[in-house]
Protein backbone atom coordinates (compact mmCIF):
# COMPACT_ATOMS: atom_id res chain seq x y z
CA UNK A 1 0.00 0.00 0.00
CA UNK A 2 1.14 3.67 -0.47
CA UNK A 3 1.98 5.47 2.10
CA UNK A 4 -0.13 8.65 2.96
CA UNK A 5 1.33 11.70 2.44
CA UNK A 6 1.43 13.58 5.75
CA UNK A 7 0.96 17.51 3.89
CA UNK A 8 -1.70 17.70 1.42
CA UNK A 9 -2.31 21.25 -1.07
CA UNK A 10 -5.88 21.66 0.34
CA UNK A 11 -6.45 25.47 0.14
CA UNK A 12 -10.04 25.54 1.48
CA UNK A 13 -12.63 23.21 2.82
CA UNK A 14 -14.19 23.82 -0.60
CA UNK A 15 -12.14 24.53 -3.23
CA UNK A 16 -13.99 26.73 -6.25
CA UNK A 17 -11.66 27.15 -8.59
CA UNK A 18 -10.83 23.63 -8.72
CA UNK A 19 -14.78 23.10 -9.24
CA UNK A 20 -15.16 25.39 -12.10
CA UNK A 21 -11.45 25.15 -14.01
CA UNK A 22 -13.10 22.23 -15.89
CA UNK A 23 -16.13 24.05 -16.67
CA UNK A 24 -14.57 27.59 -18.32
CA UNK A 25 -15.51 27.00 -21.47
CA UNK A 26 -19.27 26.23 -20.27
CA UNK A 27 -19.17 28.78 -17.97
CA UNK A 28 -17.72 31.34 -20.51
CA UNK A 29 -20.47 29.96 -23.24
CA UNK A 30 -23.15 30.86 -21.04
CA UNK A 31 -21.68 34.42 -20.15
CA UNK A 32 -21.52 34.94 -24.26
CA UNK A 33 -25.29 33.73 -24.94
CA UNK A 34 -26.45 36.10 -22.52
CA UNK A 35 -24.18 39.15 -23.31
CA UNK A 36 -25.07 38.16 -27.22
CA UNK A 37 -28.90 38.31 -26.36
CA UNK A 38 -28.74 41.51 -24.19
CA UNK A 39 -31.34 40.35 -21.99
CA UNK A 40 -30.15 40.89 -18.70
CA UNK A 41 -32.60 40.61 -15.86
CA UNK A 42 -35.58 38.10 -15.44
CA UNK A 43 -35.46 36.75 -19.12
CA UNK A 44 -35.10 33.55 -20.87
CA UNK A 45 -32.12 32.01 -19.37
CA UNK A 46 -33.98 32.97 -15.52
CA UNK A 47 -37.28 31.29 -17.34
CA UNK A 48 -35.66 28.32 -18.23
CA UNK A 49 -33.52 27.56 -15.07
CA UNK A 50 -36.90 28.02 -13.01
CA UNK A 51 -38.48 25.58 -14.89
CA UNK A 52 -35.68 22.64 -15.01
CA UNK A 53 -35.08 23.11 -10.92
CA UNK A 54 -38.58 23.02 -10.24
CA UNK A 55 -38.79 20.00 -12.07
CA UNK A 56 -36.44 18.64 -10.51
CA UNK A 57 -37.04 18.97 -7.15
CA UNK A 58 -40.32 17.20 -7.81
CA UNK A 59 -42.62 20.72 -7.47
CA UNK A 60 -44.82 22.55 -9.87
CA UNK A 61 -42.88 26.40 -9.63
CA UNK A 62 -39.67 27.73 -8.99
CA UNK A 63 -38.95 31.19 -8.39
CA UNK A 64 -35.76 32.79 -8.56
CA UNK A 65 -34.24 35.32 -6.67
CA UNK A 66 -31.33 37.32 -5.62
CA UNK A 67 -29.73 35.30 -2.27
CA UNK A 68 -30.64 32.31 -0.23
CA UNK A 69 -31.89 34.89 2.56
CA UNK A 70 -33.94 36.66 0.75
CA UNK A 71 -36.25 33.48 -0.68
CA UNK A 72 -36.77 32.61 3.36
CA UNK A 73 -38.13 36.99 3.75
CA UNK A 74 -39.90 36.39 0.95
CA UNK A 75 -41.35 32.82 1.55
CA UNK A 76 -42.43 34.18 4.87
CA UNK A 77 -44.46 37.19 3.05
CA UNK A 78 -45.99 34.84 1.25
CA UNK A 79 -47.19 32.85 4.08
CA UNK A 80 -48.47 35.70 5.93
CA UNK A 81 -45.42 36.00 8.52
CA UNK A 82 -45.54 39.92 9.74
CA UNK A 83 -44.89 42.07 12.85
CA UNK A 84 -45.18 40.38 15.75
CA UNK A 85 -46.13 36.64 14.46
CA UNK A 86 -43.68 33.97 15.70
CA UNK A 87 -41.97 31.49 13.70
CA UNK A 88 -40.43 28.47 15.33
CA UNK A 89 -36.78 27.40 13.64
CA UNK A 90 -33.12 26.56 14.96
CA UNK A 91 -30.28 28.20 16.45
CA UNK A 92 -27.65 26.97 15.26
CA UNK A 93 -28.09 27.39 11.43
CA UNK A 94 -25.83 30.48 11.18
CA UNK A 95 -28.36 33.30 11.53
CA UNK A 96 -30.02 33.04 7.98
CA UNK A 97 -33.39 32.30 9.20
CA UNK A 98 -33.44 34.46 12.19
CA UNK A 99 -32.29 37.17 9.87
CA UNK A 100 -35.45 36.61 7.43
CA UNK A 101 -38.00 36.32 10.03
CA UNK A 102 -36.33 39.57 12.07
CA UNK A 103 -36.64 41.09 8.50
CA UNK A 104 -40.16 40.84 8.34
CA UNK A 105 -40.75 41.62 11.67
CA UNK A 106 -41.30 38.24 13.55
CA UNK A 107 -39.96 36.38 16.37
CA UNK A 108 -37.97 33.49 16.20
CA UNK A 109 -38.82 30.59 18.52
CA UNK A 110 -35.76 28.70 18.92
CA UNK A 111 -36.07 24.37 19.41
CA UNK A 112 -33.19 23.09 20.72
CA UNK A 113 -31.38 19.96 18.02
CA UNK A 114 -30.68 16.25 18.01
CA UNK A 115 -27.10 15.81 19.16
CA UNK A 116 -26.69 13.35 16.76
CA UNK A 117 -27.49 15.13 13.45
CA UNK A 118 -27.46 18.67 14.76
CA UNK A 119 -31.22 18.47 12.98
CA UNK A 120 -33.77 20.13 14.89
CA UNK A 121 -35.72 18.07 18.26
CA UNK A 122 -38.86 16.80 16.70
CA UNK A 123 -39.99 16.87 20.60
CA UNK A 124 -38.43 20.69 21.37
CA UNK A 125 -40.21 21.62 18.01
CA UNK A 126 -43.41 20.38 19.09
CA UNK A 127 -43.21 21.54 22.52
CA UNK A 128 -42.09 25.10 21.29
CA UNK A 129 -45.44 24.64 19.17
CA UNK A 130 -47.37 24.44 22.36
CA UNK A 131 -46.21 26.52 24.14
CA UNK A 132 -45.93 29.82 21.67
CA UNK A 133 -48.09 29.22 18.81
CA UNK A 134 -46.15 30.19 16.15
CA UNK A 135 -47.20 31.39 12.65
CA UNK A 136 -44.72 29.21 10.98
CA UNK A 137 -42.23 26.35 11.11
CA UNK A 138 -39.33 27.03 9.32
CA UNK A 139 -37.33 23.21 9.17
CA UNK A 140 -33.78 23.91 8.21
CA UNK A 141 -32.03 20.39 6.68
CA UNK A 142 -28.71 21.48 8.18
CA UNK A 143 -24.65 20.36 6.77
CA UNK A 144 -27.22 18.44 3.67
CA UNK A 145 -29.29 16.34 5.98
CA UNK A 146 -32.67 16.06 5.50
CA UNK A 147 -34.84 16.73 9.04
CA UNK A 148 -38.06 13.79 8.74
CA UNK A 149 -40.41 16.03 7.03
CA UNK A 150 -43.45 14.06 8.18
CA UNK A 151 -42.76 14.29 11.20
CA UNK A 152 -42.72 18.38 11.00
CA UNK A 153 -45.54 18.03 8.58
CA UNK A 154 -47.33 16.51 11.76
CA UNK A 155 -46.37 19.40 14.08
CA UNK A 156 -47.52 21.99 11.94
CA UNK A 157 -50.81 20.64 11.31
CA UNK A 158 -51.42 20.24 14.63
CA UNK A 159 -50.62 23.75 15.33
CA UNK A 160 -52.30 25.32 12.18
CA UNK A 161 -48.45 26.22 10.87
CA UNK A 162 -47.21 26.80 7.24
CA UNK A 163 -43.94 25.12 6.80
CA UNK A 164 -40.79 26.00 5.25
CA UNK A 165 -38.23 24.11 4.11
CA UNK A 166 -34.84 26.00 4.79
CA UNK A 167 -32.88 23.58 1.59
CA UNK A 168 -29.85 26.17 1.35
CA UNK A 169 -27.53 23.16 2.22
CA UNK A 170 -29.69 20.06 0.73
CA UNK A 171 -30.03 19.97 -3.26
CA UNK A 172 -31.62 17.05 -4.47
CA UNK A 173 -31.30 15.66 -1.31
CA UNK A 174 -34.95 13.16 -0.71
CA UNK A 175 -36.57 11.74 1.81
CA UNK A 176 -38.92 8.61 1.08
CA UNK A 177 -38.27 9.61 -2.94
CA UNK A 178 -39.65 13.09 -2.18
CA UNK A 179 -36.36 16.03 -2.94
CA UNK A 180 -35.78 18.19 -0.10
CA UNK A 181 -38.25 21.36 -0.88
CA UNK A 182 -41.26 19.23 -2.22
CA UNK A 183 -42.92 18.89 1.55
CA UNK A 184 -43.39 22.06 2.68
CA UNK A 185 -45.47 24.96 1.53
CA UNK A 186 -42.34 26.46 0.18
CA UNK A 187 -39.01 25.60 -0.15
CA UNK A 188 -36.26 28.00 -0.22
CA UNK A 189 -32.50 27.40 -2.06
CA UNK A 190 -29.29 29.39 -1.67
CA UNK A 191 -26.82 28.86 -4.50
CA UNK A 192 -24.33 30.42 -2.72
CA UNK A 193 -20.94 29.54 -4.56
CA UNK A 194 -19.92 27.27 -2.34
CA UNK A 195 -23.35 25.21 -2.22
CA UNK A 196 -23.91 21.73 -3.75
CA UNK A 197 -25.24 23.44 -7.07
CA UNK A 198 -23.56 26.87 -6.50
CA UNK A 199 -23.99 29.77 -8.98
CA UNK A 200 -20.45 32.71 -10.15
CA UNK A 201 -22.05 35.11 -7.37
CA UNK A 202 -25.25 35.30 -5.29
CA UNK A 203 -28.30 33.67 -6.47
CA UNK A 204 -31.38 31.82 -4.48
CA UNK A 205 -35.10 30.19 -5.28
CA UNK A 206 -38.29 29.21 -3.94
CA UNK A 207 -39.47 26.38 -4.92
CA UNK A 208 -43.86 25.22 -4.19
CA UNK A 209 -46.46 23.31 -5.74
CA UNK A 210 -48.94 25.77 -4.53
CA UNK A 211 -50.04 28.40 -7.62
CA UNK A 212 -51.28 31.10 -5.32
CA UNK A 213 -47.95 30.96 -3.03
CA UNK A 214 -46.17 31.03 -6.34
CA UNK A 215 -47.92 34.09 -7.73
CA UNK A 216 -47.50 36.00 -4.56
CA UNK A 217 -43.59 35.33 -4.58
CA UNK A 218 -43.10 36.58 -8.33
CA UNK A 219 -44.64 39.99 -7.21
CA UNK A 220 -43.20 40.22 -4.01
CA UNK A 221 -39.72 39.56 -5.42
CA UNK A 222 -40.49 42.54 -7.91
CA UNK A 223 -41.98 45.63 -5.80
CA UNK A 224 -45.39 43.91 -5.08
CA UNK A 225 -45.86 44.62 -8.94
CA UNK A 226 -49.07 42.67 -10.69
CA UNK A 227 -48.54 44.20 -13.63
CA UNK A 228 -45.41 46.54 -14.76
CA UNK A 229 -45.25 49.54 -12.29
CA UNK A 230 -48.28 48.23 -10.98
CA UNK A 231 -47.83 47.36 -7.38
CA UNK A 232 -50.89 45.78 -5.99
CA UNK A 233 -48.97 43.52 -3.27
CA UNK A 234 -47.77 45.30 0.01
CA UNK A 235 -43.47 44.69 1.56
CA UNK A 236 -42.92 43.67 -2.31
CA UNK A 237 -38.79 44.41 -2.41
CA UNK A 238 -36.31 44.18 -5.57
CA UNK A 239 -34.79 40.65 -5.38
CA UNK A 240 -34.29 39.26 -8.92
CA UNK A 241 -32.14 36.39 -10.17
CA UNK A 242 -29.73 37.96 -13.53
CA UNK A 243 -29.96 36.18 -16.63
CA UNK A 244 -25.81 35.69 -15.91
CA UNK A 245 -26.49 33.34 -13.07
CA UNK A 246 -29.20 31.71 -14.47
CA UNK A 247 -27.76 30.62 -17.33
CA UNK A 248 -24.46 29.20 -15.06
CA UNK A 249 -27.14 26.81 -13.13
CA UNK A 250 -28.70 25.98 -15.82
CA UNK A 251 -25.41 24.37 -17.23
CA UNK A 252 -24.42 23.10 -13.66
CA UNK A 253 -27.58 21.40 -12.39
CA UNK A 254 -27.47 18.50 -14.90
CA UNK A 255 -24.11 17.75 -12.88
CA UNK A 256 -25.35 18.43 -9.52
CA UNK A 257 -26.31 14.54 -9.36
CA UNK A 258 -22.57 13.18 -9.65
CA UNK A 259 -21.18 15.66 -7.68
CA UNK A 260 -23.86 14.74 -4.53
CA UNK A 261 -22.61 11.71 -5.13
CA UNK A 262 -19.02 12.28 -5.57
CA UNK A 263 -19.54 13.71 -1.74
CA UNK A 264 -21.48 11.16 -0.45
CA UNK A 265 -18.80 8.88 -1.26
CA UNK A 266 -15.92 11.61 0.58
CA UNK A 267 -18.67 11.71 3.66
CA UNK A 268 -18.58 7.26 3.78
CA UNK A 269 -14.68 7.83 3.70
CA UNK A 270 -14.37 10.13 6.69
CA UNK A 271 -17.33 8.01 8.70
CA UNK A 272 -15.60 4.65 7.65
CA UNK A 273 -11.70 5.68 8.56
CA UNK A 274 -11.81 7.98 10.70
CA UNK A 275 -11.10 5.97 14.19
CA UNK A 276 -9.76 8.97 16.99
CA UNK A 277 -11.99 8.65 20.04
CA UNK A 278 -12.07 12.05 20.59
CA UNK A 279 -13.94 12.88 17.23
CA UNK A 280 -17.66 11.88 16.18
CA UNK A 281 -18.88 12.81 13.24
CA UNK A 282 -22.09 14.15 12.92
CA UNK A 283 -25.11 11.24 11.64
CA UNK A 284 -25.95 10.79 8.00
CA UNK A 285 -26.08 8.76 4.73
CA UNK A 286 -28.46 7.67 2.01
CA UNK A 287 -30.04 9.73 -0.37
CA UNK A 288 -31.39 12.01 2.31
CA UNK A 289 -27.74 13.47 3.14
CA UNK A 290 -25.78 15.23 -0.01
CA UNK A 291 -22.90 16.28 2.19
CA UNK A 292 -22.86 19.68 1.80
CA UNK A 293 -20.16 19.77 4.85
CA UNK A 294 -19.02 17.21 6.64
CA UNK A 295 -19.01 18.52 10.35
CA UNK A 296 -17.81 16.02 13.16
CA UNK A 297 -17.90 17.21 17.46
CA UNK A 298 -14.90 17.69 19.18
CA UNK A 299 -14.26 18.57 22.78
CA UNK A 300 -11.19 20.69 22.29
CA UNK A 301 -11.62 21.20 18.57
CA UNK A 302 -8.98 24.60 18.61
CA UNK A 303 -6.23 21.81 19.64
CA UNK A 304 -7.56 19.67 16.45
CA UNK A 305 -7.75 22.10 14.11
CA UNK A 306 -4.18 23.60 15.16
CA UNK A 307 -2.79 19.52 14.22
CA UNK A 308 -4.58 19.67 11.37
CA UNK A 309 -3.44 23.16 10.11
CA UNK A 310 0.49 21.94 10.84
CA UNK A 311 -0.58 19.89 8.28
CA UNK A 312 -1.49 21.50 5.45
CA UNK A 313 -5.29 20.53 5.82
CA UNK A 314 -8.20 23.50 6.24
CA UNK A 315 -11.13 23.47 8.63
CA UNK A 316 -13.72 25.61 9.85
CA UNK A 317 -16.40 25.76 11.92
CA UNK A 318 -19.96 25.82 11.05
CA UNK A 319 -21.15 27.57 13.08
CA UNK A 320 -19.37 29.25 16.31
CA UNK A 321 -21.94 31.33 17.34
CA UNK A 322 -25.71 30.54 17.72
CA UNK A 323 -28.36 32.41 16.71
CA UNK A 324 -29.73 33.68 20.24
CA UNK A 325 -25.76 34.69 21.30
CA UNK A 326 -25.61 37.14 18.13
CA UNK A 327 -25.21 40.29 19.65
CA UNK A 328 -27.48 41.52 16.76
CA UNK A 329 -29.71 39.35 17.27
CA UNK A 330 -32.92 41.22 19.73
CA UNK A 331 -33.28 39.50 23.03
CA UNK A 332 -36.86 38.86 22.34
CA UNK A 333 -36.11 35.53 21.19
CA UNK A 334 -38.10 32.80 22.88
CA UNK A 335 -37.07 29.09 24.18
CA UNK A 336 -37.57 26.44 26.24
CA UNK A 337 -34.07 25.70 26.42
CA UNK A 338 -31.25 24.91 24.12
CA UNK A 339 -28.19 23.46 25.81
CA UNK A 340 -27.27 21.22 22.91
CA UNK A 341 -27.27 23.67 20.68
CA UNK A 342 -24.68 25.66 22.75
CA UNK A 343 -23.01 22.02 23.49
CA UNK A 344 -22.40 21.56 19.57
CA UNK A 345 -20.97 25.47 18.66
CA UNK A 346 -18.26 25.00 21.25
CA UNK A 347 -17.58 21.74 19.51
CA UNK A 348 -18.31 21.19 15.55
CA UNK A 349 -15.98 21.15 12.81
CA UNK A 350 -15.99 21.00 9.31
CA UNK A 351 -13.50 19.20 7.24
CA UNK A 352 -12.63 19.15 3.80
CA UNK A 353 -15.24 17.97 1.27
CA UNK A 354 -15.93 18.94 -2.19
CA UNK A 355 -16.15 16.82 -5.73
CA UNK A 356 -12.94 17.64 -6.71
CA UNK A 357 -11.19 16.42 -3.86
CA UNK A 358 -8.96 13.09 -4.90
CA UNK A 359 -8.56 9.64 -2.91
CA UNK A 360 -5.32 10.52 -1.41
CA UNK A 361 -6.14 13.96 -0.04
CA UNK A 362 -9.18 12.35 1.50
CA UNK A 363 -7.09 9.77 3.05
CA UNK A 364 -4.45 12.39 4.19
CA UNK A 365 -7.60 14.37 5.99
CA UNK A 366 -7.85 10.89 7.72
CA UNK A 367 -4.55 10.07 8.90
CA UNK A 368 -4.14 13.71 10.10
CA UNK A 369 -7.26 13.10 12.07
CA UNK A 370 -6.20 9.89 13.38
CA UNK A 371 -2.83 10.57 14.40
CA UNK A 372 -3.73 13.55 16.46
CA UNK A 373 -2.55 12.90 20.28
CA UNK A 374 -4.21 14.92 22.81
Amino acid sequence: MTAVPTMTTLKAINDLHRHCAPLRAEIEAAFAAVLDRGHFILGPEVDTFEQAFAAACGVAHGIAVANGTDALELALKACGVGPGDVVATVANAGLYSTTAIRLVGGVPAYADVDPATGLVSLADLAAVCNRFRPRAIVATHLYGRMVDMPAVLEIAQAHGCRTIEDCAQAHLATLHDRPAGSWGDLGCFSFYPTKNLGAIGDAGAVVTSAQPLAAALRELRQYGWSAKYDATRPAGRNSRMDELQAAVLSRFLPLLGQWNDRRRAIARAYGEGIRHPAVRPLAGSGCSYVAHLYVARCPDRDALRAHLRERGIPTDVHYPIPDHRQQANPADWLALGLSVTERLAAEVVTLPCFPEMTDAEVETVIAGVNTWRL
